[in-house]
């Protein structure tokens, strides 16, 4: 179900975002369809439609993440948020290792494995971008 997002919310969330996905960071005059601003904790969870709500999601990251807010850790069991753009940094869970996105915590491994980050077609566009010099 989609949510309406006034906008000039829309435009807050896409210039914080400097146009890049929160979560792949691509940017979104890299990839054919528009980025959208997704509910970090989704409405039917209680979140609400405010910029400390609000992230920059490309349509791939958007659509794997869904209402989604936590996943298991493969490595420990444990229920484990999502990554969160408005409350945590981005090097503090993940890393660049060429055109793969690597998770360094728990919150980055589920991000990666929930939202398919590193699904072949995905790194295939960030190698090609990377090698044209555009991304991150």
């Amino acid at each position: 179900m989609s949510v309406y997002i006034a906008p000039h919310l829309r435009e807050l969330v896409a210039e914080r975002a400097q146009g890049r996905c929160e979560y792949c960071l691509i940017h979104q005059g890299e990839v054919f369809l528009p980025h959208q601003a997704d509910h970090i904790i989704a409405r039917q969870h209680g979140g609400e439609t405010t910029p400390d709500n609000l992230a920059f999601a490309c349509i791939h990251c958007n659509r794997h993440k869904g209402p989604n807010i936590a996943s298991i850790d493969s490595v420990s069991g444990q229920l484990t948020p999502l990554f969160n753009p408005r409350t945590q940094t981005w090097i503090e869970h993940f890393s660049l290792e060429a055109a793969y996105i690597r998770p360094i915590t728990a919150v980055g491994r589920v991000t990666v494995h929930l939202l398919k980050l590193n699904q072949a077609d995905r790194v295939n566009v960030r190698r090609a971008i990377i090698e044209m010099g555009r991304y991150p």
